[in-house]
């Protein structure tokens, strides 16, 4: 769990840095760790949309709310 925090916590830096690139091998990382946490998900959508990468993004917001219904940052 602490390595995929640290790996997140990167991650989030980067993407607020707008080192989108960098920021989505982070959350990708995580997410090989842990393909059922639906903020992972939303991070790895979040830095899909930033890089114009759109339909990526949306299966990502998707699969988060596939795992999480009720998850609002997803929508």
């Amino acid at each position: 769990m602490e390595k995929i925090q640290e790996l997140v916590s990167k991650g989030k830096i980067l993407l607020e840095d707008g080192k989108f690139d960098d920021a989505l091998g982070f959350f990708e990382q995580a997410l090989l760790l842990n393909q059922d946490d639906p903020d992972l998900w939303n991070y790895k959508g979040i830095t899909l949309r930033s890089l114009g990468r759109y339909e990526e993004a949306m299966d990502c917001f998707n699969k988060s709310l596939k795992i999480d219904p009720r998850d609002r940052h997803s929508s």
